[in-house]
């Protein structure tokens, strides 16, 4: 393969304003041997400095060590004018690291408190530009410090979260120490006091844009002071005194944009600041409820002024501003990028207006008002498509996590709002959304990646995103070394991986491995990642060829770690969701035995049926669950205190959701099928929980929990707890009344074991030392049993069918017979030899009913095409079952449907060239 290198150009295209490429230049073109190993030091220069441009500062430093030539280029200024340092830890030690380099450092963006204290010791005294989020915790000490070593500052911007802990002391800092500042924006600040705002009217003559956004209280009048000031917002301000401001406000001298967006602003201040202001030409009122309920509005004159509200058409205002009005369409913001218009003027309203817009879509996305669904539908998602295409990298982050956040309407269940889904499809999002993932720059590789991600919850969306090339793009994102990129592109692979269309394409695209190293590579400390990666890497293993995949590139051993060591129920749940998908495919593949194998994963799933948090319970006990198919798994989860914890779990959840209720029934039935483990069930307390979920409304419910009791009935003490705990009416309700067959039949078979003798013998001993206190009439179970076994055969008779197949041994007739009878299901159930002969010896039975029942079961066991058929036709020959099943076949006192079905085992069994042809 050819290498490339990709060096930055800018370029002007059809529907794109200046923006960045990559051209690409040849291996050869730099005189380097194709077929051998590449001189990186023979770089030229620039090309050096362009590879360093597209790395983040941490892997800078790291190749600028490795020669003096990288060194030297790597501290070039061109290449240290900027840093963007929220996806990293940076603290004073990494900030001293980095001081030598951050000489000419002009712009910085940062996150949180601990980065802030450390932005001094950068010493980077010519910053310009300051941008700070996720601020609530620095105060106005910090802040202070900051302002004090950067006098040249010119732009200070801190939010969107609010700053609880900044006070109007901290602004007065700001305009005694930044002469030179031109531009200030903060969120969330409680008291934006006279004093401050005097402060900045009297310190700060070039400040021409201030924005108070979210505040709880500003002083209007002040503000009046601050004569500078060119653009103005206070959008989600509250308490703001309207008369105050329509009557002072209009007198400042250069005021052009107003944003009083998400207030309480009403039309009688509109009408006076629209009408009295000479200089304002845009006044921006988005989601303003009291505006947007007066119907005097819609009267109102603007006086040649913008008013932007959701009421209005904001494509066709905005085209106002523009001398040529004959393009009104959509791409307002974009035609204004294209043009050759140098009015510096119009640039800097129509620069404001996209980072003023972009602000309150993202905010008002968030706080998801009612009513809206008209506006994003028509405008809202059109707006943001709009400005993600901004040359402003905080207008095209926030516009994309616009897009995230306005689709979604139910955070818990993960909905989205399909309309608004497919209008962003529909105008053309996903292709913008994918380049922007592929750009350079990680905050908005992480923004596009998390509203991609979003959107692929619906099905349209993400097989848009599919054939568009997302997938590939998204497991090359997930590879990337800055946690926030990886973390919201593997929530994109987790969304997509819902659909089965999906799957291989992920794998193909080296996306199960790139999963698995998230979950090395994070493993402390990144829950979020964590727990992404896990409920991606579940989704792929419920397909077998990826859970193939999984297990190949260190996934099981991955999973179990975090089971093992992970604290946060998110990822628990979905690590446990993963090994029980990954378990799931016993059949077909190893990875059900190799789950078990790997150190601790049993004991990690056997803890976790403990945890308080309900889904971890469910996909603990599901893994749980499927394992136990394994025989040695099934040892070793009763080794591991298996059988204590799930029959706790099962004694905890009679009010607990169907799924955590299946799921521990589920597990106690695997387990059982061993004969020890099923004693160690009875004596544990075991037999009360499962008949309590037997009465289950749910149907799942009832077959897991009526297959653990038919396990159990099997032995004869727990036969006996069962009648003693009432579960003989439990097992008649599900026998006649449940909507599954496969639970019917299970509590048949169950009542058949309980009824077809052995318990007799046990009856008296039991009776006398486990329960003096009950009287059981052992007599009166019995006869309601086998009433409603005699019922529920009959459901599956068909008195035409059998009285031509008694009249007829032609495979038509018995085939006939057997399609009525057949249960579908119940061919994936594995009987052992003792079962196999237990039911061979009911067709011994006195009770004409137990011998049809016991008929009716190996015709289930032994329907060719059945999972397990082939199975259980080599434990009867070897057991001398068609002795027996011709002997009941020819019997005069058996009924009619014992006769029938056991002629139809014979048949089976010749089928299965087990015995010889007989009749």
């Amino acid at each position: 393969m050819t290498r490339r290198v990709r060096r930055k150009v800018a370029k002007k295209g059809k529907d794109d304003a200046v923006s960045l490429s990559y051209l690409e230049i040849e291996v050869e073109d730099l005189g380097l041997e194709r077929n051998g190993d590449v001189d990186w030091t023979s770089l030229p220069d620039d090309t050096v400095i362009q590879l360093f441009s597209c790395l983040n500062y941490r892997d800078r430093a790291s190749l600028s060590s490795t020669c003096k030539t990288w060194r030297v280029l790597g501290a070039s200024q061109c290449l240290w004018s900027s840093l963007d340092l929220r996806a990293h830890k940076f603290d004073t030690a990494t900030a001293t690291s980095l001081a030598s380099r951050c000489m000419y450092l002009q712009k910085l963006r940062f996150r949180g408190a601990e980065s802030a204290d450390a932005i001094i010791h950068l010493q980077a005294k010519n910053l310009r530009e300051i941008s700070g989020d996720y601020c609530r915790k620095i105060t106005d000490a910090t802040l202070s410090v900051i302002v004090a070593r950067h006098e040249a500052l010119e732009s200070l911007q801190l939010g969107p979260d609010f700053c609880e802990r900044i006070t109007g002391d901290a602004i007065k800092a700001i305009a005694l120490c930044c002469p030179k500042l031109k531009k200030l924006r903060l969120s969330g600040i409680k008291d934006v006091y006279a004093d401050a705002i005097n402060a900045l009217a009297k310190h700060c003559p070039t400040l021409v844009d201030i924005g108070f956004l979210d505040c709880l209280n500003v002083d209007e009048a002040a503000l009046e002071n601050v004569s500078s000031v060119r653009f103005l917002s206070v959008s989600g301000t509250s308490n703001m005194k309207w008369d105050v401001v329509s009557h002072l406000w209009h007198k400042l001298p250069k005021l052009i944009g107003l944003d009083v967006s998400r207030t309480d602003i009403g039309s009688a201040a509109i009408s006076r600041l629209l009408s009295s202001s000479l200089s304002l030409k845009v006044l921006c009122a988005l989601n303003c409820p009291v505006l947007e309920e007066e119907t005097s509005i819609s009267t109102t004159k603007t006086n040649g002024k913008l008013l932007l509200a959701l009421f209005s058409d904001i494509f066709r205002e905005l085209s106002s501003l523009f001398a040529e009005t004959s393009n009104k369409g959509r791409n307002m913001f974009l035609d204004w990028r294209c043009s050759k218009n140098k009015d510096k003027n119009l640039n800097e309203i129509m620069t404001w207006l996209e980072w003023i817009l972009s602000h309150t879509l993202l905010r008002t996305a968030e706080s998801n008002p009612q009513g809206l669904d008209n506006f994003w539908l028509k405008q809202g998602a059109a707006l943001l498509l709009s400005l993600m295409q901004s040359s402003q990298e905080d207008v095209q982050e926030r516009a994309a996590t616009g897009l995230a956040t306005f689709v979604v309407i139910d955070d818990e269940n993960a909905s989205i709002d399909r309309g608004r889904a497919e209008a962003v499809m529909r105008d053309g999002g996903i292709r913008l959304l994918l380049n922007l993932a592929k750009s350079w720059h990680e905050g908005l590789q992480s923004e596009a990646a998390k509203a991609l991600a979003n959107l692929s919850v619906n099905a349209n969306v993400a097989k848009a995103v599919a054939e568009e090339g997302g997938i590939n793009i998204l497991a090359a994102l997930a590879r990337s070394m800055n946690r926030l990129v990886a973390e919201e592109a593997a929530g994109g692979l987790w969304n997509l991986s819902v659909g089965e269309e999906h799957k291989a394409a992920i794998a193909e695209a080296g996306g199960v491995k790139a999963l698995v190293d998230l979950i090395f590579k994070w493993s402390s400390g990144g829950d979020g990642v964590l727990e992404r990666a896990a409920g991606a890497l579940a989704n792929l293993a419920a397909d077998d060829k990826c859970s193939m995949e999984v297990a190949i590139v260190g996934g099981v051993h991955a999973l179990v770690m975090l089971a093992r060591n992970c604290k946060f129920e998110g990822v628990q749940e979905q690590a446990a969701r993963a090994l029980a998908n990954l378990a799931s495919h016993g059949d077909s593949n190893s990875n059900n035995a190799a789950v078990g194998q790997e150190v601790g994963a049993l004991e990690a799933l056997v803890q976790l049926t403990r945890s308080p948090h309900e889904g971890v319970r469910q996909e603990a006990a599901g893994a749980l669950w499927n394992l136990s198919f394994d025989d040695r798994n099934r040892e070793a989860i009763a080794a591991a205190g298996g059988v204590e914890a799930l029959v706790t779990l099962a004694q905890s959840c009679s009010n607990a959701s169907p799924g955590l209720q299946e799921r521990a029934a589920g597990a106690l039935w695997g387990l059982s099928v061993s004969e020890a483990n099923s004693i160690a069930i009875g004596r544990e307390g075991g037999v009360a929980p499962l008949i309590a979920l037997a009465r289950s409304d749910a149907e799942d419910v009832h077959e897991t929990a009526a297959g653990a009791l038919w396990n159990l009935a099997f032995n004869h003490s727990n036969a006996l707890r069962i009648v003693e705990e009432g579960g003989v009416p439990a097992l008649v309700h599900l026998c006649s009344s449940s909507l599954s067959k496969m639970a019917r039949f299970m509590a048949a078979l169950a009542l058949a074991y309980m009824f077809d003798g052995r318990i007799d013998e046990f009856a008296p001993m039991s009776s006398s030392s486990e329960s003096t206190s009950k009287s059981v009439s052992l007599d009166g179970a019995r006869r309601m049993a086998l009433k409603h076994i005699e019922a529920f055969i009959r459901t599956f008779s068909n008195p035409q069918a059998f009285a031509a197949a008694a009249a007829s041994s032609a495979p038509a007739a018995l085939a006939q017979v057997t399609e009525k009878a057949r249960i579908q299901e119940a061919g994936h159930l594995r009987c052992s030899g003792a079962e196999i002969g237990r039911f061979v010896s009911m067709l011994r039975n006195s009770s004409s009913i137990l011998k049809a029942c016991a008929a009716f079961a190996l015709l289930q066991f032994t329907i060719p095409g059945g999972r397990h058929a082939v199975h259980h036709a080599s434990l009867m020959q070897g057991g001398g079952a068609a002795r027996v099943l011709r002997a009941a076949a020819a019997a005069a006192t058996s009924p009619i449907e014992a006769k029938i079905f056991a002629r139809i085992v014979l048949r089976n069994l010749e089928h299965h060239h087990q015995v010889e042809p007989s009749i």
